[in-house]
C-alpha cells in the first residue's frame, strides 16, 4: 500500500473538509496516512472547533474528522504555528501532537503529498 501525507495550511472549512475526506478515503483503503497542520490550519486541532458548516456539496468536517480521531490517524501540529496562536496539546484531539518541520520533511520524502 501507499503512504500519503495530507498537509492542511488553512483554517478554511472547505479545504479542511476535503483534506479530512481524502485522508479518510486513503485510510479506509488500507493506505498509510499522516496529516500535518501548519499556518492557520493548526486551528483545526482544537477539540471544540465547530466542524458542522456545510460545503456546497453538502458535507462538512464532522463527516470525516471523527473517523480520523477514532482510528488514531496521526496528525502533527506545527509547534511554532500553534505556540504563536497560544494553542497547546491539552486543547487538541487525542490523535494530534506538536511536531516540527524536520519530521514533516521526512514524512514528505516517503509519501505522496496533498496540500490544502
Amino acid at each position: 500500500m501507499a503512504s500519503f501525507l495530507f498537509v492542511l495550511r488553512d483554517n478554511n472549512f472547505e479545504k479542511a473538509t476535503r483534506c479530512f475526506q481524502f485522508a479518510k478515503i486513503a485510510h479506509t483503503k488500507g493506505h498509510h496516512v499522516n496529516l500535518f497542520f501548519i499556518d492557520s490550519g493548526v486551528d483545526w486541532a482544537v477539540k471544540d472547533r465547530d466542524g458542522s458548516k456545510k460545503t456546497v456539496t453538502g458535507d462538512c468536517v464532522n463527516d470525516y474528522l471523527p473517523y480520523l480521531i477514532e482510528n488514531d490517524v496521526r496528525v502533527g501540529i506545527c509547534t511554532p504555528c500553534a505556540n504563536n496562536r497560544k494553542l497547546d496539546e491539552a486543547m487538541f484531539h487525542t490523535n494530534m501532537a506538536l511536531d516540527g518541520g524536520p519530521h514533516l520533511i521526512d514524512m514528505a520524502a516517503e509519501s505522496k503529498v496533498f496540500n490544502f
